[in-house]
Parts: C-alpha cells; sequence; structure tokens
C-alpha cells in the first residue's frame, strides 16, 4: 500500500495566530493567556515554557516571556480557512480539532501529483495565504502519519516510506504515540519502556495488565503500525466531555460542587445544541499524585438538562472520594456523556413518587429542568453566553483558562 494520508497540524498554533496579529511579537517568546499558559510559542518553549503552566512558573523559566489575551474569534476563522486548503485537494478530510486534520489523496494523485507533492503544495498555500506554519506528516495509516507531522516539527514535512514504517516507528519515544500522555508515560518507564521499539516487544498479558486490557490491546497493535482505521469524514460525536484543571485543591464539596455545574452547563449545553441526550454518565477524578479515578453509571433514560447532569456528577466524584479515604487533594475534575441518542424525544413518566423523580427527563421534574435550560439557552444564543448563567458558578473565583478558550478545544467539527 502506497502513503496516501496526510495529517496536517498548524504549529504553535495560537502563538502564532498573535504573532500573525501583531508582527512585533515575530521572533520573542510568547505566551497566550496569563495565570496560566494557554499556548506557548516555539521561542518560549526553548525555556521549558509549555501550556498549561502557571504564569509565574512560566516567568521564572523566561523572565523575558510576553503575555498576550487570546484572539478566539482569529483562531476560529483561520483554523477554518487551513482546513478548506486540504478541501481543495481531496474531499476526504476529517478535521480532529480547530488546528489538525486528516486527508487521504489516494484519489487525487493524477490530479496533483505524489502525496509528498500535494503536501508541500497545501504547506505552502497555508503559508503564502493565511501566513501561517503547518507541519505535515505523510503515511499509510492515520496513527503513523500523525506521528510523522510531529517528528516534521516545526514547520516541516515527513514522508515515512512504507518499506521503512518500523525501522522509522521503533526508535521514536513512547510518549508521540497517540493516546499516551504522562501518565501511561510514567507507567511504561517503569517497566523499562521508553521506545516504541520496546513497547513492540513487551508482551501483551503484560501490558494489559499494566494499562487495562483496551489500552493495551490497542497500544500493541499501534507499536507495530496496525491501525485498519479509515478516514471518517462525516464523524459524529460519540461523547460530549469537558475538564477543568484545578491546580491542589481540597477535595470538598464547596470547591467541586460549582466546578461540577461549571462542566455540566458546558456538555449539556453541546448535548441540547445538537438534539443528542445520552444514557451513560462518567466522571474522572485527578489526585494530587497525577492518579486519575473514573466512575460512571448508564441511565433508564438519555438527558441533557444541566442541573441533572451535575447532580449525577456529583453523586459519582462522591463515590469516588469515599472509596479513596486518604486522598485529601484533588488536581482535575471532568465529565462526559457517552451512548448519544439521535433525537431529543422524551418519554413522559407518571408521578409514581420515584426516588430518581428528579433525575428522570420524563417526568414533571425532569421537564421543568429542562424548559429552565430551554429558556438559559435561548437568551445566551441571543445575548451571549456570559448574559445568564448559574450563581454558584458565577460566585466562584475567576477561571485562569477563559471559557472561550475551553469551547474551541471541546467544540464538536
Amino acid at each position: 500500500m502506497e502513503a496516501t494520508i496526510l495529517h496536517a497540524d498548524l504549529d504553535a498554533f495560537y502563538a502564532s495566530v498573535e504573532q500573525l496579529l501583531d508582527p512585533s511579537l515575530r521572533g520573542k517568546p510568547i505566551g497566550v493567556g496569563g495565570g496560566v499558559v494557554l499556548a506557548a510559542s516555539y521561542e518560549a518553549r526553548a525555556f521549558g515554557v509549555r501550556g498549561g503552566m502557571p504564569g509565574r512558573r512560566a516567568r521564572e523559566l523566561c523572565p523575558q516571556l510576553i503575555f498576550v489575551g487570546g484572539h478566539f474569534g482569529d483562531y476560529q476563522r483561520l483554523g477554518d480557512a487551513a482546513i478548506k486548503v486540504l478541501d481543495d485537494f481531496t474531499p476526504l478530510v476529517e478535521r480532529i480539532s480547530i488546528d489538525e486534520a486528516f486527508a487521504d489523496v489516494a484519489g487525487c494523485t493524477h490530479l496533483f501529483g505524489p502525496p509528498a507533492e500535494i503536501a508541500k503544495a497545501v504547506r505552502s498555500r497555508i503559508r503564502d495565504e493565511l501566513g501561517l506554519p503547518i507541519s505535515i506528516g505523510v503515511a499509510r495509516t492515520k496513527h503513523l502519519a500523525k506521528i510523522a507531522s510531529q517528528v516534521a516539527k516545526p514547520d516541516g514535512l515527513v514522508v515515512v516510506d512504507p518499506a521503512g514504517e518500523l525501522a522509522f516507528l521503533h526508535d521514536l519515544p513512547v510518549g508521540l504515540m497517540w493516546g499516551v500522555g504522562p501518565a501511561t508515560t510514567a507507567r511504561l518507564s517503569g517497566i523499562g519502556v521508553e521506545t516504541i521499539g520496546q513497547l513492540a516487544k513487551v508482551h501483551g498479558g503484560s501490558l494489559e495488565r499494566l494499562l487495562g486490557p483496551a489500552a493495551g490491546e490497542k497500544l500493541a497493535a499501534l507499536a507495530w503500525n496496525r491501525d485498519p482505521r479509515k478516514l471518517e469524514t462525516r464523524r459524529r460525536a460519540h461523547s460530549a466531555g469537558a475538564q477543568s484543571a484545578l491546580g491542589k485543591k481540597p477535595a470538598e464539596a464547596r470547591v467541586f460542587g460549582p466546578v461540577l455545574l461549571h462542566l455540566a452547563d458546558r456538555v449539556a449545553s453541546r448535548l441540547r445544541s445538537k438534539s443528542r441526550p445520552g444514557r451513560t454518565v462518567t466522571v474522572r477524578v485527578r489526585f494530587a499524585d497525577l492518579r486519575s479515578v473514573t466512575r460512571s453509571v448508564t441511565l433508564d433514560q438519555p438527558i441533557s438538562a444541566t442541573v441533572m447532569l451535575a447532580e449525577i456528577a456529583e453523586e459519582l466524584v462522591r463515590d469516588v472520594l469515599a472509596s479513596h479515604p486518604h486522598e485529601r487533594t484533588i488536581s482535575l475534575l471532568a465529565i462526559s456523556v457517552s451512548h448519544l441518542e439521535e433525537s431529543a424525544e422524551l418519554q413522559l413518566e407518571l408521578p409514581l413518587g420515584l426516588d430518581d423523580e428528579k433525575r428522570r427527563p420524563g417526568t414533571k421534574k425532569g421537564l421543568a429542568r429542562f424548559g429552565a435550560d430551554r429558556a438559559v439557552d435561548a437568551i445566551r444564543e441571543r445575548f451571549g453566553k456570559q448574559a445568564v448563567g448559574y450563581g454558584a458558578v458565577a460566585l466562584e473565583a475567576a477561571r485562569s483558562v477563559p471559557d472561550a478558550f475551553r469551547e474551541l478545544a471541546e467544540k464538536e467539527l
């Protein structure tokens, strides 16, 4: 098979946009944000500054760091324009975030030349028309194309010859693999696995015991570049989620209650906008040592009401904390809703006095909650997101990461 899958990833996208909008920032270390670094330019990264880092720590590492606010509308506009360039070459484009996408060019090489030439043309057009740097990886599979684009950074192109896939892949660090974050990297390092080649030699059973059956099996296959996934050009989301990093906060209701309500508001409003309620609610709690615990529940009927989702999430978080009584600090909370339905039709329920009536969407209480949410949605659509909200959320301390930034990352594309 030929290497015909491109993975295009705009380099240091948010920071690059800021340098594009203000040429005086070019070549200088900049950070988008303030209290927390939302994104860092490559000049700032050279000093160790990274996204998600507290602003104070970033200034310690790089005293000449320039902080700028975010131009979120420009991020969306320029991200859309970059993906449109891919659309001009092939209809087989799968956008996976605001600043990256896959493209399969197998069917258009007779028009535009070999995949490597198409990748060069895409990079040239995005540079000339938008003024933004972009790195592209070209490979036979999605996973390998994404890794190749990371190797190509900054502002480069890497084409992986199918005859040399494993030679290219196995010398690379495991942290480049799709789905391998810092926690998984640390676990693998604990058994002496630093490269993808070392991972490929680990017995499958050992990986499954270390990472769990699903993750172990998946990583074992990807280490040998076994990735049968095709591009999903009209992919529908299978879940909706949001998370919030807390730093290190006490594991108390006064802390996690408002955070969960805020997360539920973000998730539920997206579910309602797509008319896609969900049945399974999952929470993730990360403790101070970066260890995470998840809990989930599957409901009889799908939900998309904000307070309903927040109450279910709070029960799950309380269950996590009850089973880990020695944990006093939490560093992150996340909510996701899965098993999404294709419509928002409700089955009405009789008032039978059930204990969970307030979280059943077809009851009188459930319908009232859904109606209140619809009123909130209508006000926000007309007057903006900040026009109305929940008091418990509004009264908590100002968040260091703007909601506009979070919404760009969470947006269903």
